[in-house]
């Protein structure tokens, strides 16, 4: 790098626009221009119009083309460097006026230095290009400014679109979690509703088996109420057959003593005269011997109902007479085929069939 040498001071005089001397204001084209020394500064240098081509410059001065190019990329920075591959190429042209060689000028060519030593291939390569003789255009290309703008707009689309997602997804996280959490929730609390419902309902059901079992349990008693007055009606209004009896033989009881095999009525043991009453008021329909019944006498009751009295030793009443409850109708007494005195007692429903005369009379509400 060439250093920044001081320029030697001009001699005092005038001199043209081109370094020239001048007598007067007017140019002496005798005075050789090597003769006298001249040092170029703001107020001697003034802009040519014209074509001209500016020479290399070394030790640290910068070529015109290199600032021809920052001076394009700043007015391209200026007009927006992320709007420039919308703009078109721009065409700068410069004039061509003839200046002298720069090494020829006084105190210049020492700054540029010898060409000869430069080692810079590349540099010499641009300093031997021809420069054009009439007007040049140098038409400079926005192309790479606006592809780095580009690039730097999409890595900043690239990065928005990254950023977007991100949100995005961060969005739908959290949609979801929310969404999951509601649906916890909304199945929590439909499993307590659940819960609630169901221990409702059971107790409802307990409530209800309760009322059940107390319906059923008042019905009964209230059964067991009427069926107690009924047969406590029924009772007044029917009486036992004799008293001071005892149960020798029951219905259905098998023995080789009954011609039938087995027994077909009810025995009450008991002393010979021992009254015999009527179980219920009725009518006589019959009363006399029958066989091995003895005396026999047949009560018919109201509903058709037989009652028949056997081995009766004495009669106190006779067919087609009309009897009330409890009252004697005749007396114990041992006829008939007998092994001692009882009283023989058969039911016939009126149909003819025989049954249980220890049943019935407990069905009438006699406690036998």
């Amino acid at each position: 790098m060439a250093s920044n040498r001081p320029a030697p001071e001009a001699p005092f005089g005038s001199y043209d626009p081109i370094g020239h001397p001048t007598v007067s204001g007017i140019p002496d084209a005798a005075a050789p221009a090597a003769t006298v020394e001249w040092n170029p500064t703001e107020d001697t240098v003034r802009p040519v119009r014209g074509r001209h081509r500016v020479a290399k410059q070394r030790g640290g001065l910068a070529r015109s083309s290199t600032v021809l190019g920052v001076g394009v990329i700043a007015a391209v920075g200026a007009g927006g460097m992320a709007t420039a591959h919308d703009k078109p190429r721009v065409a700068i042209s410069l004039p061509d006026v003839n200046l002298p060689d720069a090494s020829s000028l006084p105190g210049v060519g020492a700054l540029i230095g010898d060409d000869a030593n430069d080692t810079d291939d590349t540099d010499d390569t641009a300093d031997n290009a021809p420069a054009p003789s009439n007007l040049a255009t140098l038409t400079l290309s926005a192309d790479q400014a606006a592809a780095d703008a580009q690039g730097a707009g999409t890595d900043a689309d690239a990065g928005e679109a990254l950023r977007a997602r991100i949100l995005q997804q961060v969005e739908q996280q959290q949609a979801s979690a929310e969404a999951e959490a509601q649906a916890a929730a909304e199945k929590a609390a439909a499993e307590k509703a659940a819960q609630e419902a169901a221990a409702q309902q059971a107790t409802a059901e307990a409530a209800a088996k309760a009322a059940e079992a107390e319906r059923k349990r008042a019905e009964e008693e209230a059964a067991a109420k009427a069926e107690a007055e009924r047969l406590a009606k029924l009772a007044a209004s029917y009486a036992l057959p004799t008293s001071s009896y005892t149960i020798t033989s029951t219905y259905g009881q098998a023995g080789s003593m009954w011609s039938s095999g087995y027994h077909t009525g009810l025995d009450l043991a008991a002393p010979t005269g021992t009254p015999a009453n009527a179980v219920h008021g009725g009518t006589i329909k019959s009363a006399g011997w029958s066989g091995s019944y003895g005396y026999r006498i047949v009560l018919e009751l109201p509903d058709g109902t037989e009652i028949w009295y056997c081995h009766l030793s004495s009669m106190t009443v006779s067919a087609g007479q009309t009897v009330s409850t409890g009252e004697t109708i005749g007396r114990v007494g041992a006829t008939g085929n007998v092994t001692g005195p009882h009283l023989h007692m058969e039911v016939h429903t009126p149909s003819g069939d025989g049954i249980d005369p220890l049943a019935w009379m407990r069905g009438k509400g006699l406690t036998v």
